[in-house]
């Protein structure tokens, strides 16, 4: 990750809202919330609350990942909302380009991962003290050297689908803590939250968002 914080200047992509839900494609460079100090202020849970002051946090892309995002906009969506992220009851689907040529054209990753401590924010896999966390795949074509990928995660941990593409030997392109050389070989991190589904909190119903992957 760069030392320079240069959130990029865009209007805010609401993709849904209703009373209880608001859903947004966050840009890829922005923050979904604020870090220390003023400089790392600006980010998509301030620029969400400018239009809609009781939003409510329910969960976070990293800076660098762009896509679909919920916001709660009542206390009891929040709860609700969060209880399906807790059970695993979200089904997110990402869209990334990953370094050279990915086979089987399916697969699933299970390495647990832990953070890594004198190197935070990096997370690392650690089979004895590493929480669990399991990643499916499934090729959606290949380039010359590089294999469109989906990635479906089954648990939510901390940068999952970056480690696990990395361990895969298959570094995610543009990655600045894991993609090694690949940062220079694409103008971002080439991941994107693509679609999102869960149950609404009033009533239950199940409901899928999808943000267009931008590259």
């Amino acid at each position: 990750m760069s030392d320079t914080y240069d959130p990029p200047d865009t209007p805010l992509q609401i993709l849904y809202q209703d009373h209880e839900i608001l859903i947004v494609d966050k840009p890829s460079g922005l923050l979904s919330v604020p870090g220390r100090g003023a400089h790392l202020a600006d980010c998509l849970l301030s620029r969400v609350r400018a239009a809609f002051p009781e939003a409510l946090l329910v969960h976070r892309l990293d800076r660098d990942t762009s896509g679909v995002i919920v916001f709660a906009l009542t206390p009891p969506a929040q709860r609700h909302l969060g209880l399906q992220f807790e059970k695993r009851q979200v089904k997110k689907i990402y869209v990334a380009h990953v370094q050279g040529r990915l086979e089987p054209k399916t697969g699933t990753v299970d390495l647990p991962l832990i953070v890594d401590w004198p190197n935070r924010p990096r997370q690392k896999v650690d089979h004895e003290t590493g929480k669990p966390a399991v990643t499916d795949w499934r090729v959606v074509h290949y380039d010359e050297s590089v294999t469109r990928v989906r990635l479906s995660p089954r648990t939510g941990r901390s940068h999952q689908l970056r480690v696990h593409m990395k361990e895969l030997g298959h570094p995610i392109l543009g990655d600045p803590f894991y993609g090694g050389d690949t940062v220079q070989l694409a103008p971002r991190l080439m991941l994107h939250a693509q679609s999102l589904r869960l149950r609404h909190p009033d009533g239950g119903k199940g409901m899928t968002f999808s943000a267009t992957c931008p590259f």
